[in-house]
């Protein structure tokens, strides 16, 4: 089969269009043929090596990246029930979907509802469910809470705008022109940041009245994430869930202290995504706020597989404003 592959962390160079063995369905895997695969921050990380002593994300060399997919069902592996060859299904947290076939746990798998696009359900799955975590689980947005959503253009962005606003929370978004700052309004933002002109801690104290937020999501990481903390109320939440403009080496515990006694967290999409149950519960939700207009999912573009590596550029460089999807031919 075609498949895009990785015998060396680095650039976005290291991703090589190659032949590779077509997976065969161990016990419990069922084998999927490819429509799309999702582009996704959690590829860079493991493309580039952060994750090279990463237990939950492991990164062993050679390997096919991707974490996000859809297609049909092509083979069944022993002991799976309930799937047959031809149904749609869509899944994340499962290596290996740039590609034209990969091999998943069945348990991972989710039915997609016929009136569905795939893109549409691939684009749900990594990035919605983070979306879907961040404001259900990891902090339960309710009325009254006030926000901070930093990126608020990008795919996971725009849907956590929306999730954040279906729950009465106040949102204030963080973007870097006034292109993206009209999508996020777009999507439903009370207040929106030009984090290029102003500080947007500054911006944060004057708009809640020297408060704070009740949470911070901090998706980029080493140029935000020390003011993210300091944008809170006291005893408030800053959750780090990704690092678009580098790692972050280290959080003083004093500082959380002196921030007002905050708490902070970097979580693992997969430990929001523990079992069948959890998967399909997020998986019900956002298809069915898709399909009842309730949100929207934007795709920024489709690439053909073979382009992975200017996808990879392109989410490096900040220059999409939502979805970003390889096409599997």
């Amino acid at each position: 089969m075609q498949a895009i592959t990785i015998s060396k962390f680095g650039g976005a160079e290291v991703l090589v269009a190659s032949d590779f063995p077509k997976p065969e369905p161990k016990p419990g895997e069922v084998r999927v043929r490819l429509a799309c695969a999702g582009v996704n921050y959690i590829d860079v990380y493991m493309r580039n090596g952060s994750y090279a002593r990463s237990d939950t994300y492991q990164t062993p060399l050679p390997m096919v990246p991707g974490m996000e997919g859809a297609g049909t069902v092509d083979a069944l592996g022993e002991g799976v029930t309930g799937l047959t060859i031809g149904e749609r299904v869509a899944y994340c947290i499962s290596r290996g979907s740039y590609a034209e076939y990969a091999a998943v746990p069945a348990w991972r798998l989710v039915r997609v509802p016929e009136a569905m696009p795939l893109p549409i359900a691939c684009a749900l799955m990594l990035q919605g469910s983070t979306a879907h975590y961040l404001t259900h689980s990891a902090y339960p947005l309710a009325a009254g809470n006030v926000c901070l959503i930093h990126a608020g253009a990008g795919g996971v962005g725009q849907l956590m705008i929306q999730l954040a606003k279906s729950r009465g929370a106040v949102v204030i978004a963080t973007v870097g022109s006034p292109a993206k700052a009209a999508i996020a309004r777009e999507r439903g933002a009370d207040h929106v940041v030009l984090y290029r002109d102003v500080d947007f801690r500054d911006e944060v104290l004057r708009l809640t009245g020297g408060r704070g937020v009740d949470v911070a999501y901090d998706s980029v990481g080493r140029d935000t994430v020390h003011r993210s903390i300091r944008s809170l109320r006291r005893r408030g939440l800053c959750v780090m869930f990704g690092a678009s403009s580098g790692q972050v080496d280290a959080i003083a515990p004093l500082e959380l202290a002196e921030a007002g006694s905050v708490f902070f967290t970097r979580p693992h999409l997969a430990d929001y995504l523990r079992d069948a149950e959890e998967i399909q519960g997020r998986a019900a939700d956002l298809f069915a706020a898709w399909q009842g207009n309730r949100l929207e999912v934007a795709i920024d573009r489709t690439l053909p597989l073979r382009e992975a590596a200017l996808a990879h550029s392109l989410i490096e460089d900040r220059a999409t404003r939502g979805k970003l999807l390889l096409a599997i031919e």
